[in-house]
């Protein structure tokens, strides 16, 4: 049984029971069965309700049941849902467009999942190294950082220093090295003649949402320049309103060359990624060399439209911007009463509590029982990172969860 029964609904342990028996155990869920959401909060099977602090990872950055979104969806249901990219439909032009234009690039190469998008920047970045750097075939080689997190595909894996991600899984695809995250003396002495790419995380979600110096991302772009390679920045989790900008990269002003985005662009109701780039890097691609049957289809577009369309209105990074000194202030005011320390990029936190207090799992566990649903990342971290539609009201319910939990275990 995943979790302990105690306290527990009804409903929610025979639907426990199912999952335990029935799905892969590729994941270690909180024992929550949801089965409802609106706006900020989620309700379970037996009625509960929780205030959402994950957002699926940011997927779900515009609220549950977003009314916009739905009836973006609905509309294209009722029309056509995938074509296939064998051929031309009505809804992929104006989005591949409306996101160029949205996050200041030239291109857009559709794809369906996060992982798939960094995939696809990664063969960009090898093609564009042979065919316009001039890299001798075989040897193009792509600069990552420590403790990334940018997918569980074979080949990502490959450069993960994470070895619940890594271990088991070799042989793994070579062509990566790694340095210190936010260490840009340790990039450059990394950089010779075969680096086609510097493949970096903004900020790193999945590692505790670390935040590197404000020089790092400035100091990334000179290197790759100094040494013609490109500079790819995984979005996936940063983008798209959640840090109070469009793109975490503006927060420093860097424009970097790829940018791979997902989770927040199919709005949560459908897996939409993409690489939005410059057309002297993306260009590289011919027919045929890269494709995806669900890429780019038309209910993706559709809904992908209405995100870009709603971010361009910039109503969701006013919130998160808004909401980051009330989220800073009532964090400030735990450290030393649990909380080591924290870090804050517009609504989204990464909070290091005392291990002696317990594990992150442990921490999480707790707050859902008090009502707010949160997420360990490693060893006694949790992040929060709630719809960016959340009040400050209710950004005060999930950090006076959390001071609950931390007083009782103290």
């Amino acid at each position: 049984m995943i979790g302990s029964s105690t306290a527990l609904g009804t409903k929610t342990v025979a639907a426990l029971a199912v999952e335990d028996r029935a799905l892969a155990h590729n994941y270690s869920p909180l024992p929550v069965v949801i089965a409802s959401g609106d706006g900020a909060w989620v309700t379970d099977v037996d009625g509960k309700r929780y205030l959402d602090g994950l957002a699926a990872y940011s997927a779900v950055n515009f609220g549950h049941g977003n009314a916009r979104l739905l009836d973006a969806a609905r509309a294209q249901l009722d029309r056509v849902t995938l074509t296939s990219r064998a051929f031309v439909n009505d809804q992929l032009g104006p989005f591949a467009a409306g996101l160029a234009e949205l996050t200041g690039t030239d291109m857009v190469l559709p794809m369906n999942t996060g992982a798939e998008a960094v995939e696809s920047a990664i063969k960009v970045s090898r093609a564009w190294g042979y065919r316009v750097k001039g890299v001798p075939q075989g040897k193009a080689t792509i600069i990552v950082a420590s403790g990334n997190f940018h997918g569980r595909t074979t080949t990502i894996i490959s450069f993960s220093d994470d070895p619940v991600a890594h271990d088991d899984f070799g042989p793994y695809t070579p062509g990566f090295r790694t340095v210190p995250y936010g260490d840009a003396s340790a990039l450059r002495d990394a950089m010779d003649d075969t680096v086609v790419a510097v493949l970096v995380e903004p900020i790193q979600g999945e590692g505790g949402v670390v935040i590197p110096p404000a020089d790092y991302l400035p100091s990334v772009r000179a290197i790759c320049d100094e040494f013609g390679a490109l500079f790819v920045a995984d979005e996936i989790q940063s983008g798209l309103g959640r840090t109070g900008h469009t793109l975490a990269v503006s927060r420093v002003d860097v424009r970097p060359d790829l940018i791979t985005l997902g989770k927040a662009l199919g709005g949560g109701i459908v897996p939409v990624s993409a690489v939005v780039g410059s057309r002297d890097v993306l260009g590289v691609l011919r027919p045929g060399e890269h494709g995806s049957t669900f890429g780019g289809n038309p209910l993706a577009a559709a809904v992908g439209s209405e995100v870009v369309a709603m971010l361009g209105e910039g109503t969701f990074q006013q919130r998160a911007l808004a909401g980051e000194p009330v989220l800073r202030g009532l964090l400030d005011d735990l450290v030393g009463k649990g909380v080591v320390t924290h870090r804050v990029a517009g609504l989204w936190a990464g909070i290091d509590i005392d291990p002696a207090l317990g594990t992150g799992k442990e921490i999480a566990t707790a707050m859902a029982a008090r009502g707010v649903l949160v997420k360990d990342t490693h060893g006694s971290t949790i992040r929060f990172a709630p719809p960016l539609v959340v009040t400050d009201d209710e950004i005060a319910t999930a950090i006076g969860a959390l001071e609950s939990v931390l007083r009782d275990r103290s």
